[in-house]
């Protein structure tokens, strides 16, 4: 299909396949706070999304396809099922309003993670996956990011479908890969087996991988410290962990045995630009987290206010060895924790809902998930603890467009690190 018929940034996108990677370049994993990104789909998120659609070999078929691909921004990929016979995917993923997220987390500071949860990855096609990472790289690239990391999220059932995602993902750009543990068959899974799938996938990623622990989306499977440290110590390709699960206490154990300088030097990492980093997944523990030596968290209110998120993970590290800093990281950190909550409680569909409001887009999420009733989207969008997310959002970006230089364009240039240098007492394995 001519190149021509598809807007410009989906052309590239198309024609880029998997074996154009560009030339090596040095995308630090840093501590900070991280979005993982929603994945916008066009159709207001109808259940024919990702259907196959076969297209007899007719001139006036292949019109019809061309014409809505080009009018309709969708990501098309030609397979051959049968000789002679082309078929297509048609992926309702809303590009251009992808990378329009995107680059509005990149200049707020804010570290990019694509098909995470939020991102609704496992209602999503592997090609789905490599379409949203490359358009991901060239947004930025194309915006003076080029040195912004992409995290992808690349776990699904089994071990040899999660590691040939993974190469899929970084053939097509991402840096680093977040793997959430294989839930499906729950019951029959002990630890060893748990262990045994991450150290399988790790030694067989070209990038480093990060364990997503996430109860609530792996089969009630909760990896525990001991588990989690045993891994990175075995596998010099782990580069952190996401803990979704929400449990403070596990984290301070991993920061003591993982986030410490014996560690870097006993069990040093295989890629020099990807340390051990300790992630939370919600937003309400960043600031006492910081004070255990964990890096910053992955949170998808970062989507609602990325500004508030990064300036509380600036605070939250500078607190630990400037008490002056503190009562203001404190009074930042209620304010999120609660919006955080609040937000959380209407899932992806709430926070789609709210960049509606916001920013003009959303949409529905993709079936089953639906979007709010109207009478929930009026109870969050009146909730007392949105509206104070929203004005500390507001003050905060604020506050950033006065203290952070910009770029040619009027494009923020993007900060040394996600989210700030970390002190120097502060431990990051590399």
């Amino acid at each position: 299909m001519s190149t021509s018929l598809l807007p410009s940034s989906l052309a590239t996108i198309k024609m880029t396949g998997l074996t154009t990677r560009q030339a090596p370049v040095d995308r630090p994993l840093r501590p900070g706070c991280f979005s993982p990104i929603p994945t916008f789909f066009l159709n207001d998120g109808a259940q024919d999304l990702g259907a196959l659609t076969i297209f007899p070999q007719s001139p006036s078929a292949a019109a019809a396809l061309q014409s809505r691909a080009s009018h309709h921004n969708f990501v098309v990929q030609k397979r051959s099922a049968k000789p002679l016979t082309p078929h297509y995917f048609f992926f309702l993923a809303d590009i251009p309003t992808f990378q329009r997220h995107v680059l509005s987390l990149a200049n707020s500071g804010m570290g990019i993670l694509i098909a995470g949860s939020m991102g609704e990855a496992h209602h999503l096609e592997p090609e789905e996956r490599v379409a949203l990472v490359k358009a991901a790289r060239q947004i930025l690239d194309d915006n003076g990011f080029e040195t912004e990391p992409i995290v992808c999220g690349t776990g699904v059932g089994s071990a040899r479908q999660t590691i040939a995602i993974t190469k899929q993902a970084a053939e097509a750009g991402a840096d680093y890969a977040i793997v959430i543990t294989s839930g499906y068959f729950a019951g029959l899974l002990d630890y060893p087996a748990i262990k045994a799938f991450f150290l399988e996938v790790a030694e067989a990623s070209p990038i480093p991988i990060m364990i997503y622990n996430y109860p609530g989306a792996s089969g009630g499977i909760d990896l525990d410290s001991d588990i989690i440290e045993s891994i990175a110590r075995e596998s010099n390709n782990i580069c952190g962990v996401k803990l979704t699960c929400g449990n403070v206490g596990k984290l301070v154990r991993i920061c003591a045995g993982t986030a410490v300088p014996s560690f870097a030097k006993d069990y040093p990492r295989k890629n020099k630009d990807a340390p051990f980093l300790v992630l939370g997944g919600f937003a309400d523990f960043i600031l006492p987290s910081s004070f255990s030596r964990a890096h910053g968290a992955i949170v998808g209110v970062g989507n609602v206010a990325p500004y508030a998120l990064v300036r509380l993970t600036h605070l939250s590290f500078e607190a630990v060895t400037n008490p002056e800093v503190l009562p203001e990281a404190q009074r930042l950190q209620d304010i999120i924790a609660r919006g955080d909550r609040t937000i959380s409680l209407y899932g992806i569909a709430g926070t789609k809902f709210l960049l509606e409001k916001i920013h003009g887009y959303g949409g529905a999420p993709r079936r089953p998930l639906q979007r709010l009733t109207q009478a929930r989207e009026e109870q969050l969008w009146a909730h007392e603890n949105v509206h104070a997310l929203l004005e500390l959002e507001k003050s905060c970006e604020q506050l950033a467009s006065k203290t952070r230089p910009t770029a040619t364009g009027g494009i923020p240039t993007p900060p040394q690190s996600v989210a700030g240098e970390f002190p120097a007492d502060v431990s990051v394995s590399a």
